[in-house]
């Protein structure tokens, strides 16, 4: 079942096998380390992008949660390769702005949708501990510091919540007392989509850039036919529901709240959609076997 409120079985299948064909190639282009050395830090980086959005992907389109894990090996060689060019070539200035949270919103959110994937996906040690270094930011957050020591006990916990929109709905959620916070963790997803949106204006310091919303936020109105969408996931609600054991029952079924990535098993959280095409069951020869080869691809990852 298609799990996001936008695309059809058409819209996700072409996107998903162009975006695996992409990774696929970029990577061995990378590995021969061709073309312009000063962009290459980016490229990396812009490749690891590729694979969280591709998590991120399949899962609006309904894929098997247990095979969403498969992208993180890819994602961490990226990054790291990232960093280790990025190293010659950005700037004291832009290795900060790049890297901090309290001055970069986008990379604040990336890092909590990665921690999120990666606490509900279950990832191993080994992956984790490179997944931390590459986050950094050790101290700096009271909300997400506190969600990294709920599997590396030895985070330090910032004093402060660096954007308090929408991120104080979801810290008052978790200082609540346990039968409190499910009517406050719902509050949170019902009001973080409109409220991520001009996050950045409630932070802690000036932004480095001028922010109008994060990234991502108008994927689906902007390109959709490009294959831009890859769904509205608060990723940030889940990593809160696995670090400290809510009940998010109150959550199941809102549209961008991603509750079958906690259960891996089922049943599927998400409302039925009518689509205009036949779910894989019933389509086409075809169409099924796209299906087919895109687990069967996620499996061999």
């Amino acid at each position: 079942m298609i799990r996001a409120p936008l695309g059809e079985i058409s819209y996700w299948s072409e996107w998903i096998e162009y975006n695996d064909d992409y990774i696929k190639k970029e990577s061995v282009a990378a590995d021969n380390n061709s073309g312009d050395q000063n962009y290459a830090p980016q490229f990396q980086f812009t490749l690891a992008q590729k694979h969280w959005h591709q998590i991120l992907r399949k899962y609006s389109a309904g894929c098997p949660i247990t095979n969403l894990a498969h992208y993180f090996p890819g994602l961490l060689d990226a990054w790291e390769e990232a960093e280790r060019l990025g190293a010659a070539v950005w700037t004291a200035e832009q290795q900060f702005t790049r890297h901090h949270w309290r001055v970069n919103y986008d990379h604040y959110i990336i890092c909590f949708w990665l921690v999120g994937l990666a606490l509900a996906l279950d990832i191993p040690d080994e992956q984790w501990h490179r997944l931390l270094a590459l986050i950094g930011n050790d101290g700096e957050d009271v909300l997400l510091d506190r969600i990294i020591a709920s599997r590396s006990p030895d985070r330090k916990i910032g004093a402060m919540l660096l954007y308090p929109k929408p991120y104080g709905r979801l810290l008052k959620a978790v200082d609540a007392p346990a039968d409190s916070q499910p009517p406050l963790l719902k509050a949170f997803v019902e009001h973080w989509y409109l409220e991520v949106r001009t996050g950045a204006k409630s932070g802690s310091d000036p932004q480095a850039v001028s922010y109008r919303h994060p990234y991502w936020y108008t994927y689906g109105d902007q390109n959709f036919e490009g294959g831009a969408y890859f769904g509205r996931w608060c990723v940030e609600a889940v990593a809160a529901v696995k670090a400290f054991g809510m009940d998010d029952s109150p959550c199941l079924g809102q549209e961008h709240y991603p509750g079958d990535l906690l259960r891996p098993d089922g049943p599927g959280t998400h409302p039925a959609r009518e689509t205009t095409e036949p779910h894989p069951p019933l389509a086409s020869a075809k169409k099924a076997g796209f299906w087919a080869r895109i687990f069967t691809r996620s499996s061999d990852r």
